[in-house]
């Protein structure tokens, strides 16, 4: 059979290095025993009134495409929603979008406003579907370190010293997967204030906004001057244990979401109908669930971060989501030589922090949103780990 002499991908893809967790998650599925600390998912069951929602969409024959937009019910809920949190005010009918989790909303921002040869602004260590988000939409990447000795907070300073002619966006998940950091009020003032003076637009990830501890969550979207100039990014999947409906949503000024409205007719067309009629009722009665789900993370936070300090894994506080990061560092080996060893000598699967970025080298990022037992156990099984190699 005769081959291709050409390149096949395109160099976009060739770019894009294939994701370090999944890596992991292919192991894990062979490894009944494996307590896992690294997938990054609810072990929740989506509350029974929500799924009963799902089933009677179902059930009643709504299989139908909805609007492009998404089920107006759903956005009028989401747009009321956002001004009792926030006091911003969105147009249900021109400002909010349902999307495909919010990961097709961070694809779709990037593809919408990001021209070749563009620089977006985002944190190291961060999610790692934005580095490859930025980079399919013909962008570079420019990372900003984030450290320890600040709770891996990014800061206002760091990111003015990134910005150059060619910045066209800040990107930020807050709070931060895979650290648990949450920006602070002041950083997001000064981050607001960058974004003003240098013309840059700021989208922010908040899928984990439900997911904060002893503090309230703050959306740069609501500082002043900032509605005009963010793409606010939010859903389901955390918040409401509904990772697999794939529901998310933007909200954003008319004009750039009729431009993402754009990307989405042509690639998505819409949401699942069943999943959006869940949401509605998850946003309309939910909020006992969230409240439930939001104290039982906060307990099982406590009780992890405070083991792995304990057992000689130093980890900083944090604020938000439901993932540790700590230090490897006592233990001499890589991040990767770490996450492999741990996985086939105890059966505890973690994510090396590389994965995340080039400042995440040294570090694992451990997903507490497992059960307290299971959290319990993987602490002791890590500890022996510890000492065997220390």
């Amino acid at each position: 059979m005769d081959t291709l002499k050409r390149e096949v991908l395109s160099q976009r893809v060739r770019k894009v290095k294939p994701s370090g967790i999944r890596k992991f998650f292919d192991i894990i599925n062979t490894m009944p025993e494996v307590i896992s600390l690294g997938v990054g998912e609810p072990d929740f069951v989506t509350p029974e009134h929500i799924r009963q929602a799902g089933i009677r969409s179902i059930e009643l024959g709504h299989t139908r495409y909805t609007s492009n937009y998404g089920i107006l019910e759903l956005r009028e809920e989401i747009a009321a929603m956002l001004q009792r949190r926030y006091g911003l005010i969105y147009d249900p009918k021109t400002e909010v979008l349902v999307t495909v989790g919010v990961s097709e909303g961070v694809d779709l921002a990037m593809r919408t406003l990001v021209d070749p040869g563009d620089e977006v602004i985002s944190p190291d260590p961060g999610y790692v579907a934005y580095e490859a988000d930025i980079i399919f939409a013909g962008g570079e990447p420019v990372p900003v370190p984030t450290y320890a000795k600040y709770d891996f907070g990014v800061r206002a300073d760091e990111i003015a010293a990134a910005i150059t002619p060619r910045t066209k966006m800040i990107l930020i998940g807050n709070p931060n997967n895979p650290t648990g950091a949450v920006v602070a009020k002041a950083e997001l003032e000064g981050i607001a204030k960058l974004a003003i003076e240098r013309d840059v637009l700021v989208a922010i990830d908040e899928v984990y906004s439900r997911l904060v501890y002893n503090a309230e969550h703050i959306s740069i979207a609501a500082m002043p001057g900032m509605r005009e100039r963010t793409v606010l990014l939010d859903g389901f999947s955390k918040a409401y244990a509904m990772t697999g409906w794939r529901i998310g949503y933007v909200a954003a000024p008319a004009n750039i979401l009729e431009a993402m409205l754009k990307v989405h007719q042509y690639a998505i067309m819409c949401a699942g109908t069943a999943p959006q009629e869940a949401a509605l009722e998850a946003l309309r009665h939910g909020e006992a669930d969230v409240q439930m789900m939001h104290d039982d993370y906060a307990r099982r936070r406590r009780m992890f971060v405070d083991g792995l300090n304990r057992i000689g894994l130093a980890c900083c506080e944090p604020r938000g989501a439901f993932y540790a990061f700590p230090s490897i560092e006592v233990s001499g080996m890589t991040d990767e030589e770490f996450a492999e060893k741990l996985l086939f000598e105890e059966q505890v699967a973690v994510v090396p922090g590389s994965s995340f970025g080039a400042n995440g080298r040294g570090y694992i990022r451990c997903a507490y949103c497992t059960a307290f037992d299971k959290l319990a156990e993987a602490l002791v099984r890590m500890e022996r780990f510890l000492k065997k190699y220390s």
